[in-house]
């Protein structure tokens, strides 16, 4: 549902640039395994490695990703040609009796299959019940209404591309929760010798490239690769320009949200993937290298003074 919409949307804006574009849907090991966890499933890029598989035998040109869902490693011979102005990155919270989140009752069920956001909101309310929940928007929906759940929390941009934003009783802060690497981006991804610079591809998906968002969505990746994150770690981070500023808020959570680590860094926007990368180490040496050993990481544990 939500990736059709990102399909046609992408089509529409190639169009725009005087490229026509066939829109084909191909189902992921993401799509065919809605009942499981990502973690369950247990495979980096779940969401789109059969896209990509496409894309490298030449069945179709463009692949259409929601950036959070791109592992750090790309395949080589491919690249991001385009990634498009970021919709509003953050989480919200959907109740059926319109309660906010501090306001949902003791043992309320709370529905999200994202360890990220469960291990966050755990440690803001340990008292409520979270649950999986997986499937497209409108089966999330479906569940809340027929009373599966209390409440959902789901990403905002996605609401807002379905015009479904009115369901939204409650924009989560980034201080109660930071949202997933890329969340609210769209990239573009193709061949390398099809869309370098000069050709006429790589003119057209230039024109749908938001330099500020390309900038933002570095610095949460170059943040995830030093921490070695993924699915399976709680981990978020959101960077944005402000007046000419680039600001980072990340956090790392144990999974049953008695461990929260948090920070807030500036820089230049320039430095994008270093100020990430400055962050991740800041992380470490708050403890952070603990919550990934946890996660089954391989990362060397920050003495504590």
């Amino acid at each position: 549902m939500l990736a059709a919409w990102q399909a046609k949307y992408i089509a529409e804006q190639l169009a725009q640039t005087g490229v026509k574009a066939e829109v084909i849907y191909i189902k992921t090991s993401g799509d065919r395994f809605q009942q499981a966890g990502v973690n369950q499933i247990g495979m980096k890029g779940v969401f789109i490695k059969e896209i990509e598989d496409a894309l490298l035998d030449g069945r179709v040109d463009l692949a259409v990703h929601s950036m959070k869902d791109v592992p750090t490693e790309t395949p080589a011979g491919l690249i991001f040609a385009a990634i498009c102005e970021r919709a509003d990155p953050r989480d919200c919270v959907v109740s059926r009796s319109s309660e906010r989140l501090m306001d949902l009752p003791r043992g309320a069920r709370v529905g999200t299959s994202s360890l990220r956001r469960q291990a966050q909101l755990r440690h803001a309310r340990p008292d409520l019940a979270f649950a999986d929940l997986r499937g497209n928007v409108d089966t999330r929906l479906r569940k809340l209404s027929q009373g599966d759940y209390d409440a959902l929390v789901v990403a905002k941009a996605g609401l807002d591309r379905l015009n479904l934003s009115e369901r939204i009783t409650e924009v989560l802060p980034a201080e109660i929760c930071v949202s997933a690497v890329g969340q609210g981006a769209i990239a573009i991804e193709a061949r390398a010798a099809d869309a370098a610079q000069g050709t006429e591809l790589g003119a057209a998906l230039a024109k749908l490239d938001h330099a500020p968002t390309r900038a933002a969505v570095a610095a949460e990746r170059a943040l995830l690769r030093e921490l070695e994150g993924g699915c399976q770690v709680p981990m978020g981070a959101w960077a944005r320009i402000e007046k000419g500023t680039m600001l980072k808020d990340a956090c790392i959570a144990s999974i049953d949200g008695t461990e929260l680590i948090r920070k807030h860094e500036a820089g230049s926007p320039e430095g994008a993937e270093e100020l990430g990368r400055q962050v991740a180490r800041r992380m470490l040496a708050a403890g952070a290298g603990r919550i990934l050993q946890q996660a089954g990481r391989n990362v060397a544990v920050e003495p504590q003074s």
